[in-house]
């Protein structure tokens, strides 16, 4: 059993708090997805568990016991790292062996070991491969597998495919998955990437300058943001500013029935769930582009103010540019001072 448990760790570089009082526990065999933006501090989170960096305060314990005081390679921990960080002098047999000899693992048991471990990331036979003769996602491979050869019980993932295309990322963040679950290992992966977040994840945290926004699981996260930055940064989301006056919300062009108080919100709706309508007249909103993605369009619409809209169509060729439209959305949330105002899953 291998649980990862963190209590308002902070992190203070000058007069930015990178990290600011997070907590978070990590089951066994658990991956977690740390997401959010440049700057977001999910990085700097990372490099505290795994001893790059030191908390400016907070707990971090893997097991119950504290990590703080303990260097990277006292660590029970296996960071992999975007850059790959492979010894260009050394083959693939020798960097993944290199930490088993640090620890003054006997010659035989480091070779099965090793072996193992390249079975396991598909890249048997390529023992005496210099790194340099690798492509990259190969290289990736030989990146998490020196960090599996020793055995973590927690595995760090930092951003390991940003600098892949987008074909390998896909079919590495599968074959990463299918690992971590064969290993049952618990695993923290940071990334700026929502599909690889969505897809990997058993629950995703959102960060945001530093804070925790958000933490579900990914189906719940994209169905029920808790606020209006993570509607707005999972996924793809109208958000529409007006007024609530008398159960109506309202900004030219458009309105919805909201049951709510008077005031200012923020009005949320997904692309597919905002019906579009051949209006017979002036219409809320006109065609500005349409775009055919084969098994759907995307319509974007302009409002009357000049806002701009998305709404998911099952097919593009019945829309055209300068069309005049009415809109009726089919669910919505609504937010008020970064908290769900109110929730719909049907059309109101």
């Amino acid at each position: 059993m291998s649980v990862l448990d963190i209590k308002g760790v902070t992190k203070q570089f000058g007069t930015v708090r990178a990290v600011d009082s997070f907590a978070l526990t990590v089951g066994d065999g658990e991956l977690v997805c740390l997401l959010g933006p440049s700057g977001s501090g999910k990085s700097t989170l990372l490099r505290m568990i795994g001893g790059f960096e030191t908390p400016s305060s907070g707990s971090i314990t893997i097991d119950g016991e504290e990590v703080i005081h303990l260097p990277p390679e006292r660590r029970p921990t296996g960071m992999v790292f975007q850059s790959h960080a492979l010894w260009t002098h050394m083959n693939v047999f020798k960097n993944i062996a290199f930490g088993l000899k640090l620890r003054r693992i006997p010659v035989a048991e480091v070779k099965r070991r090793v072996d193992e471990v390249l079975e396991l990331v598909g890249l048997t036979g390529y023992g005496n491969r210099q790194t340099h003769q690798l492509s990259g996602g190969q290289q990736q491979r030989v990146a998490l597998a020196r960090s599996l050869v020793l055995e973590p019980k927690i595995l760090l993932l930092d951003e390991p495919f940003a600098s892949l295309d987008q074909h390998l990322r896909e079919r590495l963040r599968e074959e990463v998955r299918d690992i971590q679950q064969r290993l049952k290992i618990t695993t923290l992966f940071v990334t700026h990437g929502q599909d690889e977040a969505l897809s990997m994840a058993d629950r995703i945290v959102v960060l945001h300058d530093g804070r925790m926004e958000q933490v579900a699981a990914p189906d719940m996260l994209y169905r029920e943001p808790e606020t209006p930055f993570v509607a707005g940064f999972i996924g793809t989301m109208n958000l529409i500013e007006g007024n609530v006056n008398g159960g109506t919300f309202s900004r030219p062009g458009f309105s919805h029935k909201l049951p709510a108080g008077d005031g200012p919100a923020i009005f949320a709706v997904r692309p597919e769930a905002l019906a579009i309508t051949p209006a017979t007249g002036a219409g809320a909103a006109r065609v500005h582009r349409v775009t055919d993605y084969g098994t759907h369009g995307l319509v974007d619409l302009e409002l009357k103010d000049g806002l701009r809209l998305k709404s998911m169509v099952p097919e593009a060729r019945d829309w055209k540019a300068g069309q005049p439209v009415d809109i009726a959305p089919r669910a919505f949330a609504a937010y008020r001072d970064d908290a769900v105002l109110y929730r719909s899953s049907a059309a109101q």
